[in-house]
């Protein structure tokens, strides 16, 4: 059924009282969680395949979403994991040659509730000045009262340990690199190749891809994997992965990282970044609205280069109470807030944005690269 054939209607209520009305266009049913804003302008595919996005809600603030339809091989994983998706407007013409289906049909095909013709602005601007809200969307219930109750009820990801939800059930290989036409790394690899065991939090495709691209041979292991089975494993560096959630829940995983870090070099990403400081002493806390788009400028602190990135993350590392044995590396130019941190001696460092991108420019994927003589670094100290 087309969307100008679909008369069918959602609700969506947050727990601040607003309830708005629009089009379902995706699957029928009812969900919740955490409601935050996305200000990408493109890669809706990969945010909504995306581990990271578990538990929450995606409002996207461009006003035009599915244009370009569907592409099989920019899914980020092999499902939608984004609780529900919320648009101004969906397109009604995906035109694109590399399109498999419309965005429309992939959202009722995945189950994936979702809702157009809203104002997107203000759903943005309550989040932006109240902090993220607990939503309910739904095709079922058209009560406001009831609507709002259950949002005030919706389970936020605060306490959330949703890595365990979203991790590989078992230990496999990848071995698949970049597609060609990614501008900035173009080439394959053709030095020695270093043994990288990566942790599973709801690492995205594009990460593994971008390790293997940079030299890696990529085993990667679920998220309650203990260090004593991965050093087993006699690797050359570890890596631990973003993915949704409060890091502070996620425990198992801090106690393997101070494991691993007195054995082996570690890269961490987004919620590896954060796993990898509460280890190392630090703290987290939850941001007012998050981090959540393809256009983040971020300073890095050892080069002076300004690169755009992209981010999504509602935590992040308290800057103001680091260890002395970590060193800031990295800052968001749009809050100051911490982006990267190292070791001073341990050969440790971490970012909180994706330089793998998917979506988002490719400026910081110079990071493995990073990663790579870090740990050849090492091995010639050894």
């Amino acid at each position: 059924m087309s969307m100008e054939e679909n008369g069918a209607r959602a609700w969506l209520a947050l727990e601040n009282g607003l309830v708005v009305e629009g089009r379902s266009v995706g699957a029928s049913g009812e969900v919740s969680g955490d409601l935050v804003f996305n200000t990408a302008m493109t890669g809706y595919q990969e945010i909504l395949t995306d581990p990271s996005y578990a538990g929450q809600g995606v409002v996207m603030t461009y006003p035009l979403i599915g244009n370009y339809g569907i592409a099989d091989e920019d899914m980020e994983s092999s499902r939608c994991w984004a609780e529900a998706f919320v648009m101004k407007e969906l397109s009604t013409v995906a035109s694109n040659h590399r399109c498999t289906e419309t965005l429309e049909h992939w959202l009722e095909r995945h189950g994936v509730v979702a809702i157009d013709g809203v104002d997107t602005r203000q759903l943005t601007k309550a989040i932006r000045e109240q902090g993220s809200l607990r939503f309910v969307l739904s095709t079922e219930d058209r009560d406001p009262e009831s609507l709002v109750a259950k949002a005030k009820g919706a389970t936020s990801t605060d306490g959330r340990d949703l890595a365990s939800v979203v991790t590989c059930a078992e230990t496999y290989q990848w071995s698949s690199p970049y597609d060609e036409s990614f501008p900035e790394v173009q080439g394959s690899w053709s030095g020695d190749r270093l043994k990288c065991v990566a942790y599973d939090f709801g690492a995205k495709r594009n990460i593994l891809r971008s390790l293997v691209h940079f030299g890696f041979d990529v085993t990667v292991v679920p998220a309650s994997t203990p260090a004593s089975e991965v050093l087993a494993m006699e690797p050359d560096c570890v890596f631990l992965s973003n993915g949704p959630g409060d890091p502070a829940a996620v425990d198992y995983a801090v106690e393997s990282a101070r494991e691993l870090v007195q054995a082996v070099p570690v890269f961490g990403i987004c919620l590896g970044h954060q796993i990898l400081s509460l280890a190392l002493g630090a703290k987290t806390k939850k941001m007012p609205f998050g981090h959540h788009g393809a256009n983040h400028p971020v300073r890095d602190e050892e080069t002076g280069r300004i690169e755009i990135t992209s981010q999504n993350h509602s935590y992040v590392v308290d800057d103001s109470e680091l260890p002395d044995d970590l060193v800031p590396t990295h800052w968001n130019l749009n809050d100051m807030s911490l982006a990267g941190m190292k070791h001073r001696t341990l050969p440790v460092f971490s970012v909180q944005y994706h330089p793998e991108a998917a979506p988002g420019p490719g400026d910081s994927a110079h990071l493995f690269a990073r990663f790579r003589e870090m740990v050849k670094g090492q091995q010639a100290r050894a």
